[in-house]
């Protein structure tokens, strides 16, 4: 059971959610959740719940506020001693892991103990994680809204101000601005926060947008607060005005600045590639505004904690930029209080997109642990696996742990072999993307072009990863709008699901990788399909359109189908998704037929 304050005031238990009704009950715990572990008073409670119109029998309806809430918690299996009556006052008892506030603070302080601002990035983004949406909308109370949640908000501000002040370090520039449009816009007197938007603007080679938005802070603090832009802003502009290379940031300190890498790594996404530099795997961090996949999400968590008579497997495969990896993330966290020792995620592919040894990885988990291996009656998250014989020897041998895989590969020797449970994953449903890109751009510019968010929402064949990027592009062109952005996407759908930025944000990359990892004679019979008419392919058909026997034909689809890049429909048919064949289509080139299968081995 956990209590969740961080947004509108919810009891989670598992996978369900309940959000508390208005009520004087929930003004109380919202108080006391507002100062765990510590003593509220009761004058101070009084004032919560009543504001200046106590009644004159005040102390009486407290009491019966409690008896209800011990009532309420009584229903979800909680103990009445949760609400501890005290001199002075009443204390709610949090249990570890048992209050999203507690969680957020231990992570920042985590954060802020890290030296590798790699590690540190990854705390703040998990922290950031837990806010899920406007503080306490259903608590109903003026002094907690006056005194209580601007101390919260403002440390929600300053840890997005600490990660994308490590973002501009790194060089993530194009990633810290998807999050500054949306701060800047919120909160438009944060000059801090339009000194960074600026100075991401600038650095990404848009000096006009750079110097619009200081016009724009500038008017804006003379029209409504009647003065000037600070001085860090205005060296900002001068810099800009020269064209002067304004370099790395600093520490906020001001002290050493933080290192750079030599090339930059994109935070991880809802796509499920890697690229870069080696050695080492990027971190995996939750999806920040995870949004759909709630059936997914249910039907994976029902099968982690369902039977704990054994270890649990679950295979989650699916396409690349489908989403397995935010999925599985999102899941974990959910489940995360079903498994006493705790929860580990771990990428099975190094930054080049080479797999990793199980030993390698084993001994990542016990360095994480203090050289002590991984709790039995854990959870594993194992992303990005290349085959089976990375997993086996890292997969739980006791009741009670469990082990999530996410996978291009079906993995079916696997789990024949050691039994377990497979989920494919599919693109989103209309609805999930139109939601995915309305909780990105804003309810107000979905609600504006709402037949065009879905039309952009289609274009992108309803893969998150590319609703992720043409969101990006779009929050970081204001003036765009939804249906140019469409027109525009469609005179080349699948070049165009790239951000300029960065390039491992592209979709043709993650393509392309997928490829790359295939046997010659597979990625050639993938070109040779996706070139084909599209309708849904036969054995019979694939055999005269590959120039093989149809036991060949039959061998090649099937594993096709296995590594993600093929469905197989009803009858024996096989198809493929849209974006994937206008890749496929992309990649030979402008011939008047498919290109030939080579027959290299």
């Amino acid at each position: 059971m956990r209590f969740q304050i961080l947004g509108p005031l919810r009891i989670a238990d598992g996978p369900e959610v309940v959000v508390l009704p208005p009520s004087k009950p929930t003004v109380l715990l919202a108080a006391l959740l507002l100062r765990p572990g510590t003593v509220v008073s009761v004058g101070f409670l009084r004032r919560a719940i009543w504001g200046d119109e106590e009644p004159s029998s005040a102390k009486a309806a407290l009491h019966a506020c409690v008896l209800r809430l011990r009532k309420t918690f009584a229903k979800y299996g909680l103990s009445d001693a949760v609400i501890e009556s005290v001199p002075g006052g009443y204390r709610i008892a949090v249990e570890p892991g048992s209050l999203d506030l507690v969680h957020f603070r231990e992570l920042r302080a985590r954060a802020q103990a890290e030296r590798d601002p790699e590690a540190e990035l990854c705390l703040l983004k998990e922290a950031l994680s837990l806010w899920q949406g406007p503080l306490l909308t259903n608590v109903p109370s003026d002094l907690l809204r006056r005194d209580e949640m601007p101390r919260l908000v403002e440390e929600r501000l300053r840890t997005v101000e600490r990660a994308c002040d490590i973002e501009l370090a790194l060089g993530r520039c194009g990633q810290a601005l998807v999050e500054l449009w949306a701060v800047a816009r919120a909160h438009p007197g944060h000059e801090r926060f339009r000194e960074q938007l600026i100075e991401a603007l600038y650095r990404t080679g848009r000096q006009a947008d750079a110097l619009a938005e200081y016009r724009e802070v500038k008017r804006y603090l003379q029209d409504e607060l009647g003065v000037d832009p600070g001085p860090a802003l205005r060296r900002l502009e001068l810099s800009i005005l020269r064209g002067d290379d304004i370099g790395p940031r600093r520490e906020a300190g001001g002290t050493a600045p933080v290192p750079a890498p030599a090339a930059p790594v994109p935070a991880p996404t809802d796509t499920d590639t890697a690229a870069g530099p080696p050695p080492g795997p990027s971190p995996l961090a939750a999806v920040s505004g995870f949004t759909g996949r709630a059936a997914d999400a249910a039907a994976l968590a029902g099968r982690l904690t369902a039977d704990r008579s054994g270890p649990t497997i679950v295979v989650l495969s699916g396409a690349p930029g489908i989403g397995k990896t935010a999925l599985a993330l999102h899941t974990a966290r959910q489940v995360e209080h079903a498994f006493p020792d705790g929860l580990a995620a771990v990428r099975m592919t190094r930054d080049d997109g080479t797999p990793r040894t199980p030993a390698e990885v084993a001994a990542e988990l016990r360095q994480r642990a203090g050289d002590r291996p991984p709790g039995p009656r854990g959870l594993l998250v194992l992303d990005d696996v290349t085959g089976a014989d990375q997993v086996r020897p890292l997969l739980p041998a006791e009741a009670g742990g469990a082990v999530l895989v996410t996978s291009r590969l079906g993995l079916a020797g696997l789990l024949a072999a050691h039994g377990g449970w497979a989920h494919r994953l599919g693109t989103l449903a209309e609805e999930e993307s139109f939601r995915l890109l309305a909780a990105v751009l804003g309810d107000g510019r979905a609600e504006a072009e709402p037949e065009a968010v879905r039309l952009l929402a289609a274009a992108c064949g309803h893969f998150p990863f590319a609703l992720r990027i043409m969101a990006a592009r779009l929050l970081t062109r204001p003036r765009l709008s939804v249906a140019g952005c469409v027109a525009w996407l469609r005179e080349d759908p699948v070049a165009r699901l790239s951000l300029p930025d960065d390039p491992r944000l592209s979709v043709p990359r993650t393509f392309t990788d997928a490829l790359d990892r295939l046997d010659p004679r597979l990625a050639d019979a993938f070109l040779r399909v996706g070139s084909a008419p599209p309708e849904r392919l036969s054995v019979t058909g694939a055999a005269g359109l590959l120039g093989v026997v149809p036991s060949l034909a039959e061998e090649l689809l099937e594993r096709l189908v296995d590594v993600s890049l093929l469905e197989e429909g009803p009858a024996g048919r096989y198809h493929m998704h849209e974006l994937l064949r206008n890749f496929a289509r992309r990649a030979t080139g402008y011939q008047a037929g498919p290109p030939a299968l080579t027959t290299r081995h």
